[in-house]
């Protein structure tokens, strides 16, 4: 086994004389399964095709894509494991000052709109060679979408990046497809056909079934065309039941093939017993390494996809609904292949997924006819044909701390406490309390108030306070002191002054003092950002009420943590301007005082007392 070829004599090293694909990326190359740059070379080896890494090439030079010189087959390009925009700034568009995906986590290694640029690059240089994108960013903005950064509508990546070709989703079967169709000679723009792919054409095809959503301008135009155009992307994210979706451009068409089919069990099996390093690329020592390797390097991915379909979440539009798994002998292969690492010592760190607790489909129609269109699984309540079943995970668990060399196995992904449960078996949820936490068990309530919790997908309240008393009750069976630390999110749509204060007297209630607050983060392809853009949500077309001042942002942000001073004006503000000016006093239910706390620099400096002499020891008396 070795790294993939980095520089052109690595290339000549293994007798290669052309590379098949170049693959550009905006990460360092990490040799590890949870990269999506990784799986897909891997892949695409494993097929028998010859892969050369690109990682952060300098943007404004043209030579630094010309490493390999011109493929044979194409360029592959990806901004990254996450999009160039959200990896650059908070959500409150401040440059971020390090990137965990950078060799030594150094910022500013990869531009703003890393696909776009790296793909205008490739066309300076390589006018005729085909370009394919993929990744996160490609996927998320496959069509048109709102982009929070420069608040406007832009259009599908696939244009402003002049590829040819646009996979979304994972990808591994889509790869394949495309390099077995440029292999045998077929032209770029002639493969139009493949599942898990966006082309343009300025001619549709009459064969397929096809939606034609509103078109670019109309979008611009329009906040309901482009919240309508939503639901119409949102309805066909099925491999099963989706059609083919046309966003007009002028006399040019985006159009987006219906999503890859679920891969099988042994599907997963393959791609992640490919030959990986599972660490990253060697020359990266000197700089410190990659810090985003320590969060997966002993980590085991079990499963992918979600039906839990919360709506800031973008799962549903790259992953899907549909939970895929790998069997328990694959998982159990990976963990002993991490044990024989001289670095592990003995903790696994997560058995998961984006959700840890799904191991099988929500229910058995889906593997068969997809997920129902009208109807979430867990969402408003869950559904009576889902199966909430967590017997194979607790199999899966149990095999896994049985293991030679294995002192802790922790789950650190997300627990959808709802799902749990719904499991009228609680063996999982005893198991869990006594085996897998690490001190504290961190969950996403997200919010208390049942509205702005509709809004967001999220179960109501109620389920939440049930969820927490079992946990309590539980830890104090077992004699454990484990804390539950819940995610919250201010600033979501739905959530006005009134709700936000409603969360500030539950976190007062609950004795809570959240260090960390998530503001709402509109991210690309998300139920929750069309909200933020439109002002309607895209299910019901209904008017929603969206906190987009970056002073009630502040404010909603401040709520959660009212007892630190420095928010003490916010809050007394956002109290006043809800009509609660009840919670400020000294009243036990008060969240602040009447009167501002004394800033440190204010308060009186007192000169250091004096040190007392210390009288002289008597001496001893002499006896007569």
């Amino acid at each position: 086994m070795s790294f993939l070829p980095l520089c052109k004599q690595d290339m000549l090293d293994r007798g290669w004389v052309q590379c098949d694909f170049v693959y550009v990326i905006g990460d360092a190359y990490v040799d590890h399964p949870s990269f999506g740059h990784a799986i897909i070379s891997r892949v695409l080896e494993h097929h028998g095709y010859s892969v050369g890494i690109i990682s952060q090439p300098d943007w404004k030079d043209p030579r630094s894509i010309q490493v390999f010189g011109r493929p044979r087959l194409g360029f592959l390009v990806s901004g990254g494991n996450m999009d160039s925009m959200v990896n650059h700034y908070s959500v409150s568009k401040r440059r971020r000052k390090t990137d965990a995906f950078t060799p030594g986590g150094v910022m500013g290694k990869r531009p703003d709109y890393a696909t776009i640029v790296y793909c205008n690059l490739i066309r300076r240089t390589y006018r005729d060679v085909p370009v394919l994108i993929g990744g996160i960013e490609a996927s998320l903005r496959r069509l048109a979408h709102y982009d929070y950064w420069s608040d406007t509508m832009k259009r599908s990546i696939l244009l402003d990046s002049q590829a040819d070709l646009l996979m979304y989703g994972m990808g591994e079967r889509s790869i394949v497809q495309i390099a077995e169709a440029l292999n045998a000679g077929m032209a770029v723009k002639d493969i139009t056909y493949i599942d898990g792919t966006v082309f343009k054409t300025c001619e549709l095809d009459d064969s397929f079934p096809t939606i034609i959503l509103p078109g670019f301008e109309d979008l611009k135009a329009g906040k309901d065309a482009y919240a309508r155009s939503f639901k119409l992307q949102y309805g066909n994210c099925d491999p099963f039941t989706a059609k083919r979706l046309a966003e007009p451009y002028g006399r040019e068409y985006v159009v987006q093939n219906p999503p890859q089919k679920p891969l099988t069990t042994q599907e997963m099996d393959q791609v992640y017993a490919l030959p990986y390093m599972r660490t990253y690329h060697p020359s990266y020592q000197k700089a410190g390494g990659v810090p985003a390797i320590q969060e997966v390097k002993f980590s085991l991915v079990s499963n992918r996809g979600c039906f839990g379909a919360c709506s800031f979440c973008a799962l549903t539009f790259h992953q899907g609904r549909i939970v895929q798994t790998r069997s328990h002998q694959s998982i159990l292969a990976e963990a002993e292949r991490m044990i024989r690492d001289p670095d592990f010592k003995g903790y696994i760190h997560d058995v998961g997924g984006p959700t840890a607790n799904f191991r099988h489909p929500a229910c058995d129609k889906q593997l068969t006819k997809g997920a129902c269109g009208g109807r979430q699984c867990l969402w408003p309540t869950p559904c009576k044909n889902m199966k909430a079943d967590h017997s194979d995970y607790v199999a899966l668990l149990r095999k896994l701390r049985k293991l030679p060399g294995v002192k802790k196995v922790f789950i650190r992904s997300g627990i959808r406490f709802d799902y749990l449960l719904a499991d009228k078996n609680d063996t999982f949820f005893k198991e869990l309390v006594q085996h897998h936490i690490s001190g504290q068990l961190k969950v996403a309530p997200e919010h208390v108030s049942d509205p702005v919790l509709a809004r967001m997908g999220k179960p109501r309240n109620a389920v939440y306070q049930r969820f927490v008393e079992k946990y309590s009750a539980l830890n104090k069976r077992y004699g454990m002191d484990q804390y539950l630390v819940p995610y919250l999110m201010s600033s979501h749509p739905g959530s006005t002054l009134k709700e936000a204060v409603e969360l500030a007297e539950h976190i007062r209630d609950m004795g809570h003092d959240p260090e960390q607050v998530q503001d709402f983060y509109p991210t690309p392809s998300t139920l929750s950002t069309v909200m933020y853009c439109t002002g309607l949500d895209p299910r019901t077309m209904e008017k929603v009420y969206v906190p987009t001042g970056p002073h009630e942002k502040a404010m909603q942000r401040a709520l959660i943590q009212y007892r630190d001073p420095k928010n003490y004006y916010l809050v007394k503000e956002a109290l006043v301007k809800a009509h609660r000016t009840d919670l400020i006093g000294s009243g036990p239910k008060c969240l602040i005082r009447a009167v501002p706390p004394r800033p440190a620099s204010a308060r009186p400096v007192l000169p250091p007392k004096k040190p007392v002499a210390k009288r002289p020891a008597a001496r001893p008396r002499k006896r007569k």
